[in-house]
């Protein structure tokens, strides 16, 4: 029998050095005292709900400014498709919105997500996740934020919780006297974008056999995450949930520092020449910054991990425009948050600070949703439009209490076959403001119940973001149905510009989820789907690199 090797103890994740640029938030909440020798650094209910509640207040309203500069090297790419520095402008300019704090980025304010790593030497005598929870609630409550989680009753029944609570805490134990954190700001679409593949050594017996495999998942993932995306995958794992995990936290470049090689103790790494091919390889995909392009990734992130002989794991997750993601972490000197870019107005070039013209073709949805069909069968998909008048806004649990009517053999109501519907579910009205953050929330997650509403009379025209099912091209050709998407993630702006008043139609209870009516002028969108048949992401050509030998 053959000797076992001798015990090694390494850790699996060996990060390098923090090179994140923090900024003192306060001194009060943390002491210092002595166990057996050792310095205990000593933290108060107090300084983690605060922590909490200015980490997620800051994360909603600014982005990290490598982020915004990665957005910004789009407008001066000659590869880049029109489109996509039309959407990489205009995220900016909402980026430089938000950051005044008061309309959100996105109006999707997400799920409070909240990973911690407590050294061993830090002591906290109460619940940590209840003093967390708390500044949690006090950022959604207090901000323009939006109420996203809905509190089972049973199994079928739900309520909205109304202040965006339970967040997910996870704090694990780690050696040293520092309390390390990384929150993020969960946005629904770009979460139902990770995916689990439980897949065996063959997928992993070269190159070969992995990169054909890994091109046609990112190409599963389409636009309605609101691209540029940073992407991620995570070859290996121990288990389903650490791939998993490693998946977000990589995608949100928290993990950026891992070694680049590995060793027979089987630590992570980080596969750099496979993350430069495939970034290549979702260009050339053709999806782009959302309406064709080269620009459908930022970065993509490729960890390896070790695995059971008999599996081999593979995730895959993004993290969408916005990337919303900040660190913390208190030691004896302070506590401290991730500097976050506050004055990103600054990367847009003088020539095109002032916003210009939508420059789509006009309609006056008021006119009737006949005549602005009218309008649209006139023109190919891909054609930009800018619309001005009523439009009804409605989303999931507002199509199927919609449906319910129709199931019960009464008809849609008069004011949903009267306007286009709008796929979205705004944030908190600023005192002031005409309406708050509200932005396109993901289309296809409505598509049962086009054909059928459509036979009605309703949903004619639909206004959302990311590609749609066949289910969708077909109705519309089969009623005479128009599908327009409009630039996901930038919200602030979106509310700021374009949308002029906001009302509620129906199901007040639902809160975002309720039927709303509101007024614009000039709201970008683009023709995807047509009445002849046409799906502009099917017709959509792969990016080829115009300047490259």
């Amino acid at each position: 029998m053959a000797k076992p090797v001798d015990f090694k103890y390494a850790p699996m994740f060996q990060m390098g050095e923090d090179d994140t640029e923090y900024r003192l938030l306060t001194k009060e909440g943390v002491s210092t005292s002595t166990f057996e020798g050792k310095e205990i650094l000593k933290v108060t209910p107090e300084a983690l709900t605060l922590l909490a509640q200015q980490a997620f207040h800051d994360v909603e309203f600014c982005l990290r400014r490598k982020h915004n500069e990665q957005v910004a090297a789009i407008l001066s790419d000659p590869e880049a498709s029109d489109n996509d520095r039309y959407v990489a402008l205009t995220l900016l300019r909402n980026a430089e919105t938000a950051a005044k704090g008061i309309l959100p980025f996105c109006q999707d304010t997400g799920t409070a997500i909240i990973h911690g790593e407590k050294g061993q030497q830090v002591w906290a005598d109460f619940d940590e996740e209840e003093a967390l929870s708390r500044g949690v609630y006090n950022t959604y409550t207090q901000d323009n934020l939006r109420y996203s989680q809905n509190a089972p009753l049973t199994m079928y029944e739900e309520v909205n919780t109304k202040c965006n609570l339970p967040a997910q805490i996870d704090i694990e134990a780690t050696k040293g006297a520092e309390y390390r954190f990384v929150m993020v700001a969960k946005g629904g679409g770009s979460a139902n974008k990770t995916y689990f593949y439980p897949m065996t050594k063959a997928t992993i017996q070269n190159e070969g056999t992995l990169l054909p495999f890994l091109v046609e998942k990112m190409k599963s993932l389409g636009t309605a995450a609101c691209p540029p995306y940073h992407i991620c995958f995570v070859i290996g794992g121990t288990s389903a949930e650490k791939n998993l995990l490693t998946v977000k936290l990589g995608s949100i470049h928290y993990l950026d520092n891992l070694p680049t090689t590995g060793d027979e103790t089987g630590r992570a790494f980080r596969d750099l020449d496979l993350e430069a091919k495939l970034l290549k390889e979702a260009h050339k995909i053709g999806f782009g910054a959302q309406f064709g392009g080269k620009y459908f990734a930022h970065d993509v992130r490729v960890i390896r991990l070790p695995r059971h002989g008999a599996s081999c794991p593979i995730g895959l997750g993004v993290s969408c425009s916005a990337d919303r993601n900040i660190k913390a972490k208190i030691n004896k000197d302070g506590i401290w948050l991730e500097k976050m870019d506050t004055n990103p107005g600054n990367l847009i070039p003088a020539e095109l600070q002032q916003p210009g013209d939508n420059g789509g073709i006009a309609i006056n949805l008021d006119e009737g949703i006949d005549k602005a069909r009218a309008i649209l069968t006139k023109y190919p998909v891909s054609t930009r439009v800018s619309l001005t008048g009523t439009i009804i806004v409605a989303r999931d649990i507002a199509h199927a209490k919609l449906k319910a009517r129709l199931d019960k053999g009464e008809e849609l109501p008069e004011y949903f076959k009267n306007h286009p519907v709008l796929y979205a579910g705004p944030a908190k009205t600023p005192e002031g403001y005409p309406c708050g953050s509200m932005g396109p929330t993901t289309s296809n997650r409505m598509d049962p119940y086009v054909d059928e509403f459509q036979a009605h009379g309703g949903s004619m025209i639909m206004i959302g973001k990311g590609n749609r099912t066949q289910v969708v091209t077909d109705a519309c050709k089969k009623h005479g149905g128009f599908y327009l998407g409009t630039i996901g993630g930038v919200a602030a702006v979106l509310s700021q510009d374009a949308i002029k008043s906001i009302e509620c139609v129906e199901y007040p209870e639902l809160g975002m989820e309720a039927i709303w009516k509101i007024t614009v002028k000039d709201f970008p969108a683009f023709i995807l789907v047509d009445d002849k048949g046409h799906d502009f992401f099917k017709e959509l050509k792969p990016w080829t690199c115009g300047t490259c030998k």
